[in-house]
């Protein structure tokens, strides 16, 4: 997307320089990451990522608006809000697939995926950039970045810690997981916990006791005051597990990522966006009609994550078979376009553009994904390269 860059950095590639990257980023993990890292960043252009940011803003507009949360509260289960939920979501993450505009021009031009109010990937998208710097040396320009409003590595560590340390001692703050051992993020724990000093929990190690919370640590017993929260409620209902005590009852903890917003900024969202940058999006439940052009929209369901249950090639019948349409969502399909030129053929990307929240909202990183399959999924990838988890520089912008 910026031609001369591309060029560079294919050049300067080695077989050699990329396992260096994926062994230091192994050894940040403490063990091997599970899941497939890019042979590239990407970079954008000026333009592009202007394009970007209004298009991650008009969304942020879009549910944050008083009318939108209003909606947002049917968005939360039965049975599954959790007390002390604070007035807006402490992340926000959307992504936009790269796509070419209609107009004679051919821009580049994001279409909204999906979002959600729930962090992943903060610590690590740090981590990857500076490994990308390193391994390939000069191969990134030294001014262009992955952050947002001015920040750099020691500014973006610093918001990451007044959000989810606050003013606790790290002591008595954990990121809480389910199993985080076997976790494929498992390295962005561990950034997290070199980034912020705080543990990571597991969910089975926490007792509570008349409203609070502790874990043992090395013999001693700690009070946890502050959760980052890295459970998703999808994983706790496919595994059964009973975590009432953590979810459901009053507790004395703050949350940093209140799990209500797992659902209340979610697939649920989309078809309350209005903007050129989000393809139509409509309730199942809604629909008197179907579209014309079914072939052109995909099926998702409301509360799944990584792509589990989205479905291609709906039919009416299928529509009409479905017991909870309420619950599902059918949105245009968007083109993603092979834009980023690599010695293997062009790869589709999908950039991730990050928020936190602390008193107001800030768009303060990125996140890219590669792939040369239908869909961005790891079985749509298999034994391709050149795909995967990375990162997209640009330009410094004003703060």
């Amino acid at each position: 997307m910026v031609p001369e860059l591309r060029r560079a950095y294919n050049a300067a590639f080695s077989p050699e320089k990329y396992q260096s990257l994926v062994r230091n980023l192994d050894a940040a993990a403490g063990r091997h990451i599970e899941f497939r890292i890019s042979e590239t960043p990407i970079f954008l252009s000026p333009q592009l990522t202007e394009s970007l940011v209004e298009a991650a803003h008009e969304v942020l507009r879009a549910v944050s608006s008083a009318e939108y949360l209003s909606q947002s509260r049917r968005a939360v289960p039965a049975g599954h809000s959790t007390p002390g939920e604070e007035g807006h979501p402490a992340f926000l993450q959307i992504d936009f697939a790269l796509t070419r505009g209609a107009g004679a021009d051919g821009a580049i031009v994001p279409q909204l995926i999906e979002l959600q109010g729930f962090p992943s990937l903060y610590g690590f998208q740090w981590l990857l950039a500076r490994e990308f710097r390193s391994c390939f040396d000069g191969a990134v320009p030294p001014s262009w970045t992955t952050y947002f409003g001015g920040l750099d590595d020691a500014g973006y560590a610093e918001r990451l810690r007044e959000l989810i340390v606050g003013d606790r001692d790290p002591d008595e703050v954990v990121l809480l997981e389910i199993e985080p051992e076997k976790q494929k993020t498992w390295v962005d724990f561990a950034c997290t916990e070199r980034l912020l000093g705080i543990r990571t929990v597991s969910t089975a190690a926490v007792v509570e006791r008349g409203g609070r919370l502790f874990h043992r640590v090395d013999g001693r017993e700690l009070p946890i005051r502050r959760i980052y929260n890295r459970v998703i409620q999808d994983e706790v209902e496919r595994k059964g597990l009973a975590l009432d005590h953590l979810f459901r009852r009053e507790l004395d903890v703050e949350w940093v990522g209140h799990p209500n917003w797992f659902f209340r900024i979610s697939k649920f969202s989309l078809p309350f966006i209005r903007s050129r940058y989000a393809p139509p999006a409509f309730f199942v439940s809604d629909l008197e009609t179907y579209p014309d052009d079914l072939e052109h929209y995909v099926l998702k369901p409301l509360f799944s994550f990584a792509g589990l249950g989205v479905e291609m090639g709906v039919t009416p019948e299928r529509l009409r078979a479905i017991e909870n349409p309420q619950d599902f969502i059918l949105q245009r399909k968007v083109d993603y376009v092979p834009l980023i030129e690599t010695p293997e053929g062009g790869a589709k990307a999908e950039v991730r553009m990050m928020f936190i929240w602390r008193d107001r909202p800030l768009l303060v990183n990125n996140l890219v994904r590669m792939s040369k399959g239908a869909m961005m999924g790891v079985d749509f990838n298999k034994d391709k390269t050149w795909i995967g988890a990375s990162v997209g520089f640009h330009p410094p912008q004003a703060p």
